[in-house]
Formats: C-alpha cells, structure tokens, sequence
C-alpha cells in the first residue's frame, strides 16, 4: 500500500493552506496534516512530529512547514520515503533578517497580531490576479485562529533555524522541489538552487502563483503533488 502524505503548513498556516490538495489526494492516499505549532526550535518542532508520525511516510511542507521537513528528514532519513519542499528555504537566518522578526513578535505581545500578520504576508508575495485578496484573507483568517503565541514560537524557531544544505545533498528519496513563479519571499532562484543540491529531486515552477500555490493555484499544484507521489522508489 501507498506511504501516507503528511502535510506540514507554513507558518500561521492550518490544514486550509491544503484544502484543495486534502479534497483531491484523500480519495488515493492516507492523507495527514501535522501541526508545526508546538515548539520555539525548529529542531523541538521535529522531535516533537518524530514521536506521533507513523514508521514511514511521504513528507511535503510549505515555508515554514518545508523547514521543519527538512529537520525531519536530517533526523529521521530512513523515515522519510520521499520529500517535497514548497516555497521554502534551506538556509540559516543572518543576524540581520533575524531581528526583523523582534518587531513583529513585540507586536504580536501587544495584541497586534492583526496588523503584525498584515505586514508579514505582504500581497507581492502572491501573483497578481483577482485571487489574491481572497488568498491573503484566508492567511488572515488562519493566523488570528492560530494566535500570537503561535506566532511567536513560530517566529522564535525561524530566528534560531540552522543550515539545511548538507541534508539535501545526502537526500536519497524521490524529492520535488515546487515553488510559485511570483514568489518574492523564497524566489524561484533559492530552489533551483536547492535542486540542484538534492541528488534526485524534480523543479517545478507553478505559473501564476505565488508564495502561496497550493492556494493560488491548486489544480496545478494537486498534479505535481500526485505525480511526485507516484514516482517510483530510487533503489539504493
């Protein structure tokens, strides 16, 4: 039988980033949805994933949710029968774009989160188009759900977060490296890139999308998800 698909959201994200992608692959695949909410560390968010997930499974996550991912399979690679890593970023936080985050978790402290959350989904990280408001109110909508504390463990974890690239160069599982052609905050470079670092892994640009094309662009989105599921295992 086909491994099951667990899904990690994005940050302040919840199962609807993936509600077109859950209606379409639950009628094929045991599909899951793993809450990155628990957990300041991204290595604490992991373990913590690591003691409830089933022996072996498909892992996809988006931003955030492909971070812990990639976490997951650095601790568990024997785990992990194959990878998708969606409008994500391998690399450590700087000092610099770390403490950009202070701000907005001063905010979220304060009872901001609304306008915290407004400035963090900036509309240029989605493609233009008449979907974009109706994708940046349903973010809205999920991170006021998830609350500020939520933010701010999340924020923490992206703060402290470590270099990820010599996982993906030891990654031996069919891997698809997906991401929106509009994706301003984690660009079309950063995953040709990160690509080009895993040994078996397939680039998918998503025309039209986003940082966010599981929503945007849903149908195409499901198909590579589908297809990356039905790749064939690489023996070893």
């Amino acid at each position: 039988m086909q491994e099951p698909l667990v899904l990690l959201p994005g940050m302040m994200c919840d199962a609807r980033l993936f509600g077109p992608q859950i209606a379409e692959l639950s009628s094929e695949f045991a599909v899951t949805i793993a809450p990155i909410t628990h957990g300041e560390r991204v290595e604490e968010i992991a373990s913590g994933l690591l003691s409830v997930l089933p022996p072996k499974f498909a892992l996809a996550g988006l931003s955030l949710g492909g971070i812990v991912a990639m976490e997951i399979l650095r601790r568990a690679p024997d785990r992990v029968s194959r990878i998708a890593l969606m409008d994500t970023n391998p690399l450590a936080e700087t000092p610099q774009s770390s403490a950009t985050y202070e701000p907005m978790i001063v905010g979220a402290r304060a009872g901001r989160l609304d306008e915290v959350l407004t400035g963090f989904m900036q509309p240029d990280f989605l493609a233009p188009g008449p979907h974009r408001t109706e994708v940046l109110a349903l973010v809205q909508e999920m991170g006021l759900y998830l609350g500020p504390d939520v933010f701010i463990r999340q924020a923490r974890a992206l703060q402290r977060r470590r270099d990820q690239q010599s996982t993906l160069r030891k990654c031996k599982v069919p891997a698809l490296v997906l991401c929106g052609e509009y994706d301003r905050l984690t660009p079309v470079k950063r995953h040709t890139s990160m690509a080009e670092l895993i040994p078996y892994a397939k680039l998918t640009v998503i025309e039209d999308a986003g940082h966010l094309p599981t929503l945007e662009q849903p149908q195409a989105t499901t198909a590579a998800l589908r297809e990356w599921m039905t790749q064939p295992f690489i023996l070893q």
